[in-house]
């Protein structure tokens, strides 16, 4: 078996298991630090509530050591790529890493997710060398773009439309604040009171991060800290190769489809193409976007490839090759993806070039990731799930007295069906991972009423294991205000697996109740009035097997919760429930063939 080895491990020392278990106890609880800081200290509900951040300790060759637990993956996955992309910056400046430096990175090109996403890199040294980074990104609800808000600015023409660009900027200079930088921020940006808090909470979040690392390194010696790294790192690496060394060699290929702009009249904005070939050769895999649509020029659906489309790769290889399930726990660090080869032709939507904009990025990467699901499915078939419902981002915002308000809410999607289980319901899909945000701290903090809020009925796709339901949500303006959306599901169903059918579309409704107004899944700054009703409605994951096979005990408890109803059971599962929810155990026998 190969095995790909980093640089900096021919030279570090050798470290026995019991000690590399020890110091990794210890960056794994200074990452978990730096991720309790972070959220205690900030003021938006996006990192507070739904934890959209992430945290994380890296070694001087970028190669991340420990991360957070309670953060995304769209977060963590691109925090080494962040870091290269500030050391191209420096390269390209005659810049260097000083002790006492904050540097504050967002862009696209250089490694990052996508502009909201802000980074803040500090450097740690044990007295004049350089011995890793401490790092946190977060998503910021607004950066200064077109319209207010930092998700839904789905008519940017280019990268400069959608808001402001930090490439590599020293908002700390050998501990000196940057105020002038500073004071740009805070006038080019709306909210900017909570958003210069969360940036704040974010330095000190890193702070903390390299003083604790730097006690570590002295507590037990570089040499010991970075063996220890590298002996992990080693062993994520054998554990994942070990998985991939089990599937059958061979391509395995799928396309999926990202909506795009249903209503745009050029048909290269509709049905973006997204082709996966996963080719698995030994303990190697390699991915493949060979196919994909090109590259939108002037529209944001547009994926960067280092800081979203690699990290839909990963997420996805990791979590079915690696299910906690079924295996012990991993460290996650750089070892997992020596052995994921990952390409996409430049100047495809899955490797844009600059200045395309790539704001509304995060539907069409949840795309990616289902795809190479689909995709393995033909190799790994009890280790997938069927087609995902995609999420939506909303961007709800207004103005009180001359001051805005934003707030970004998530709405949750599904899971498709898994062998042995039905899909989970309600939740955020793959890489994103936040968390639902309660009612009670929306109501409280904005002029919005959440008049609804609840699973869809009878939309799953129908399967041996059925797919999950999606939410609907309901949200009532109470005063002037303006909503944005990013969204998709509306014209492609999550797709059924092994004979399970296929799930339900989203949508999105203005006024549910009266006057009722259809709009596509990308729609930026539409202007409501108090009163106005904003519906969101998720779609739900595909079905997975025969439906005929499912339990009828379980299709009449999906009936009696409400997943199912009566129609769906006669139809999808050729089982009778009569009016007083049981089964008909001889109708149901003979409609499925064993009279």
């Amino acid at each position: 078996m190969s095995k790909a080895t980093s640089p900096a491990s021919k030279t570090r020392g050798k470290i026995d298991s019991i000690a590399a278990q020890v110091i990794w106890g210890a960056l794994e609880n200074i990452a978990i630090e730096m991720g309790h800081k972070l959220t205690r200290m900030s003021y938006s509900s996006i990192i507070r509530e739904s934890e959209d951040f992430g945290a994380a300790l890296l070694d001087p060759d970028c190669h991340q050591l420990c991360e957070s637990v309670f953060s995304t993956p769209l977060q963590l996955g691109p925090i080494p790529g962040y870091v290269r992309g500030i050391k191209r910056v420096f390269e390209e400046q005659g810049e260097e890493f000083r002790p006492g430096d904050v540097i504050m990175h967002n862009s696209p090109y250089y490694g990052a997710s996508h502009g909201p996403d802000i980074a803040f890199c500090v450097p740690v040294f044990d007295g004049s060398k350089l011995i890793g980074f401490s790092v946190t990104t977060a998503h910021h609800l607004d950066i200064g773009a077109l319209v207010p808000g930092s998700c839904g600015i789905v008519d940017a023409v280019d990268a400069y439309a959608e808001g402001l660009q930090f490439k590599g900027i020293k908002v700390y200079d050998r501990g000196t604040k940057n105020e002038q930088m500073w004071r740009l921020i805070a006038d080019n940006i709306r909210a900017s009171e909570m958003v210069i808090g969360d940036m704040e909470a974010q330095i000190s979040a890193s702070r903390t991060g390299a003083e604790r690392y730097l006690e570590l390194v002295r507590e037990h010696g570089l040499e010991a800290v970075l063996a220890a790294s590298e002996y992990l790192m080693d062993y994520s690496e054998t554990m994942l190769r070990r998985e991939i060394a089990r599937l059958p060699d061979g391509t395995y290929r799928a396309e999926g489809f990202v909506d795009g702009f249903e209503n745009d009249p050029d048909p290269a904005k509709r049905d973006l193409k997204i082709v996966v070939s996963a080719k698995v050769e030994g303990s190697d895999i390699y991915v493949d976007f060979t196919g994909s649509s090109p590259q939108i020029p002037d529209r944001p659906v547009n994926m960067p490839f280092e800081g979203t489309v690699a990290i839909a790769v990963y997420l996805v290889l990791r979590s079915i090759l690696l299910d906690t399930e079924t295996h012990e726990y991993i460290p996650q660090n750089s070892g997992l993806t020596r052995p994921i080869h990952i390409h996409a032709p430049l100047g495809s939507i899955c490797n844009p070039t600059f200045p395309a904009p790539t704001i509304a990025r995060f539907c069409p990467g949840n795309i990616v990731a289902s795809t190479l699901m689909h995709a393995l499915s033909q190799a790994a078939p009890r280790q997938v799930s069927a087609g995902i419902g995609n999420l939506k981002v909303v961007a709800y915002s207004g103005l009180v007295q001359g001051s805005y308000w934003v707030y970004m809410d998530i709405t949750e999607g599904s899971y498709g069906g898994r062998f042995g289980k039905d899909g989970l319901d309600c939740v955020d899909t793959l890489y994103a991972n936040t968390r639902n945000n309660p009612i009670e701290d929306i109501e409280s903090h904005y002029p919005l009423r959440v008049q609804r809020y609840e699973m869809r009925e009878d939309a799953g796709g129908a399967g041996t294991w059925r797919g999950g339901a999606g939410s609907i949500r309901e949200v009532m303006f109470l005063s002037p205000g303006n909503a944005s959306v990013e969204g998709d599901g509306h014209l492609h169903a999550p797709w059924g697996l092994f004979g399970g059918k296929q799930g339900s579309c989203g949508d999105l409704v203005l006024n549910p109740q009266s006057n009722v107004r259809k709009l596509p899944a990308m729609i930026s700054n539409l202007s409501l009035r108090p009163g106005d009703i904003l519906k969101t409605v998720s779609p739900c994951g595909g079905g997975y097997g025969d439906p005929v096979k499912r339990d009828p005990i379980a299709v009449m408890n999906d009936v009696l919760d409400g997943f199912v109803s009566r129609e769906t059971a006669l139809r999808d599962y050729k089982v009778v429930i009569t009016d007083q929810i049981t089964i008909d155990e001889d109708a149901t026998n003979e409609l499925r063939g064993r009279g």
